[in-house]
């Protein structure tokens, strides 16, 4: 008896050693590419290829930047990218916050009718919207405008969908009800109490809407011609050659593109989770 308690007082031990040591290992194999990225944007391309490759800094960043900024526009590009980036989210987290909140609280004819519309966007591949989307953009005169990234996909149904659930979830009807009968006008409920309420869910939605607008490849790719006009991703695309392509610039340029993200991220990974997770558990 002795030993099979000894035995398993081991194992139970052990588990989380090694529940923590996969988790670790896991955690090391996907930060192995940032590592590579910000580590070649110190070396130039010679040092890159070669063998071994290096994995440590070096002392070409500033060479590289100077290569970057030679050969693209890259601080417009940078700075188009914060401001598509920062409206889209600002007219997603507008525009998604009063849908949710009105497929949730207000009713009205056709209101299913209405959603499953919404929703049933989501079941469109995205490459069916390239050819409608530069058509549209063309006939509204916004080719190489801004706005044709982040007007088009303001209210978009996931957006709409993650508000609604949280309304539902987690804002009393009792309390809009309330509101109504001191006088409160709907605009008002909706900025003064409603809004307040939604921050955790926007919080999320923000941070996905802007990771989302961030990265976006496609849709510049349709919509812009001029490098000044590019984003960050497309703009890093046009430096690659297939004969010369300056490995260590394109590094650098990465890099700086992926900084803003990780600080976003590390400050509002918490927001996140309690974001998605809100409403899970009673």
């Amino acid at each position: 008896m002795a030993t099979r308690s000894s035995t398993s007082s081991s194992a139970d031990r052990l588990a989380p050693l090694m529940a923590h040591l996969l988790v670790g290992v896991g955690g090391l194999l996907m930060l192995a590419p940032f590592w590579f990225m910000f580590v070649f944007a110190t070396h130039s391309r010679t040092d890159i290829f070669s063998l071994p490759p290096p994995l440590w800094f070096g002392d070409a960043s500033l060479g590289n930047l100077q290569i970057l900024t030679s050969r693209l526009p890259f601080w417009r590009n940078l700075g188009l990218s914060l401001y598509v980036a920062a409206a889209s989210t600002g007219f997603t987290l507008l525009f998604c916050s009063m849908g949710g909140y009105a497929f949730a609280m207000f009713e009205f004819r056709f209101k299913r009718a209405l959603f499953a519309l919404v929703m049933g966007t989501l079941l469109v591949p995205s490459f069916m919207n390239m050819i409608p989307t530069f058509m549209i953009m063309n006939a509204l005169g916004w080719i190489d405008q801004p706005r044709a990234l982040f007007i088009p996909g303001a209210a978009n149904a996931f957006g709409v969908f993650l508000v609604r659930q949280f309304v539902i979830a987690s804002i009393p009807r009792d309390l809009v009800e309330a509101a109504r009968m001191d006088g409160c006008s709907e605009l008002g409920i909706y900025w003064r109490i409603v809004l307040p309420l939604l921050r955790p869910a926007l919080g999320t939605l923000g941070l996905i809407t802007f990771i989302a607008s961030w990265n976006n490849f496609i849709g510049p790719l349709i919509v812009m011609r001029s490098p000044e006009m590019y984003t960050l991703p497309l703009a890093l695309r046009a430096l690659q050659s297939p004969v010369d392509t300056e490995w260590g610039a394109l590094m650098t340029g990465s890099a700086i593109a992926t900084l803003p993200l990780l600080v976003l991220f590390m400050l509002s990974s918490r927001q996140l989770i309690a974001g998605l997770t809100s409403g899970a558990v009673k």
